[in-house]
């Protein structure tokens, strides 16, 4: 469907260039203004509107682009020359299909950075971990040099600076399943591509699992250049993609056994995160550093640590970067601490994966926010953990339903309720905590039944939590405090 041509930038001048997706995300504004900085004649249509896109319009008032918002029309992509889709536009769109059937060359944002990014790239995807990889991957190798960039699906587009980027530099990206597939036109990919781990996801728009892991997988097909893969070890499947390549790291725990493999391991008996390369073992950082809650968080370090030390990153940088590295935001975030009660902001959960480690880490005194829109994921794993590892929950949104039926009704489960949306949730939530409980919104799904994107639904969070909190006169949790209070 994506045009697979590298064209000069200089050829952008004076052509009607239509971006189908504004967005929320940093793609389309990214895109935007990469296209008017080299002389497009930029169209932006998106159907959302202006009240619910200003953040990116008012970053983008002062350039020249024609606006269509609320809806899209066709003479847009069918008098234009080329068409930038945003990721988040299904591929089966009859807009898409218009510029086929016209040969009206198509593009995205992410297919434009790999043409034409003369550094090196390193690149993380998987259903879970990819922006706590991502972002312990950049501060360690920041530690080697100060000026990387990191960027990509988790929210900053790197386009605009795609001239500046230098052979010798490396970039860290976060890709989503949808740029991977729009990728498979390309003959580049990453210099190191790392996958966190794999479970079924995005099923409303891959249809089914095995086309969503093709859609993965594109992150390793043979290209330019050959490229390092950086591996999850205990998951079976990438596992065996592992073992089908000549040039792999992988990651994982070693229990008693010595890896053979090069990568980083997690000895738990010595507490340690080990490098193993050409049969020798070095010590990256001991556990006990990493202030990051739960098993699926060492594991993130650990991939980083591997991804890292492929890049050349020494290993006492890679032990500094660990040491300072804090919490994401939206991910496992404290938010505020009152009464013995804390609140913390998980929205960055999109997955039922994402909220079992979740629970894993911080239950069994834990009362969850969860539910959202549907992407057609099973919730049965998820409501066995949430009657194991909660004392109570908390039903929102589109999902709501089938959240329910997932949760065991026999005896000694946790308390259930419905809630009307974020604020109604927070306030049973607070009516079900007991000092020494957390409360945690991870949602395990979507927000677009009531948010635009995890990011607004996790700043309305911690909006609301503070000013509940603000007319009770708490405390705010420091950053420092994170590891106990998760742990």
């Amino acid at each position: 469907m994506f045009t697979a041509a590298i064209e000069p930038l200089s050829a952008l001048e004076g052509r009607k260039v239509t971006v189908m997706g504004l967005g929320l995300f940093g793609g389309g504004k990214g895109v935007t203004e990469f296209l008017c900085k080299h002389g497009a004649k930029v169209t932006v249509t998106d159907k959302r509107s202006a009240e619910v896109l200003e953040p990116m319009l008012a970053a983008l008032f002062h350039l020249p682009i024609r606006w269509v918002l609320g809806e899209h029309r066709e003479e847009d992509f069918t008098g234009a020359d080329l068409v930038i889709a945003n990721p988040a536009v299904p591929r089966d769109s009859d807009f898409l299909k218009l510029c086929q059937r016209g040969g009206v060359p198509l593009e995205t944002e992410m297919n434009l950075f790999f043409k034409h990014c003369s550094g090196r790239i390193c690149a993380v995807t998987g259903s879970n971990g990819k922006t706590t990889t991502t972002s312990l991957i950049g501060a360690m190798a920041a530690g080697h040099w100060p000026d990387i960039r990191v960027g990509g699906n988790l929210g900053k587009s790197l386009l605009p600076e795609v001239e500046s980027i230098h052979p010798d530099e490396w970039v860290v990206l976060e890709l989503s399943s949808f740029q991977l597939e729009d990728m498979a036109c390309l003959e580049r990919r990453p210099e190191i591509s790392v996958i966190t781990n794999l479970s079924p996801n995005h099923l409303d728009r891959h249809r089914t699992y095995a086309r969503y892991l093709s859609a993965k997988r594109e992150i390793l097909a043979p290209g330019r250049p050959p490229n390092v893969a950086v591996l999850n070890g205990e998951d079976s499947i990438t596992r065996s993609w592992g073992d089908q390549r000549p040039s792999t790291f992988f990651f994982g725990r070693t229990g008693r056994v010595t890896p053979t493999h090069d990568g980083a391991w997690i000895d738990s008996e010595r507490g340690d995160v080990l490098l193993s390369r050409n049969r020798g073992l070095i010590s990256l950082f001991p556990v006990r550093e990493l202030s990051l809650a739960g098993n699926f968080n060492l594991m993130n370090a650990a991939g980083a640590a591997a991804a890292a030390a492929a890049m050349g990153v020494e290993p006492a940088t890679i032990r500094e970067a660990v040491q300072k590295f804090r919490a994401v935001e939206h991910r496992l975030e404290p938010v505020w601490e009152h009464e013995g009660i804390s609140y913390l902001n998980d929205s960055i959960a999109t997955t039922p994966e994402s909220t079992i480690a979740a629970l894993e880490a911080l239950g069994p005194n834990v009362v969850l926010i969860c539910g959202g829109s549907s992407k057609g994921c099973s919730f049965q794993a998820l409501g066995q953990v949430i009657f194991r590892r909660a004392r109570g929950v908390v039903l929102l949104g589109q999902t709501a339903e089938a959240l329910l039926a997932s949760i065991p009704t026999r005896p000694g489960g946790p308390q259930i309720s419905r809630a009307t949306g974020l604020e109604d949730a927070i306030l049973k939530a607070r009516e079900m905590a007991q000092p020494g409980y957390r409360i945690i919104l991870s949602p395990a799904c979507p927000s677009y039944d009531m948010f635009v994107n995890f990011v607004e639904r996790g700043r309305r969070f911690k909006d609301i939590v503070l000013q509940l909190a603000r007319s009770e006169a708490p405390r705010p949790v420091a950053q420092d405090a994170t590891k106990s209070l998760l742990r």
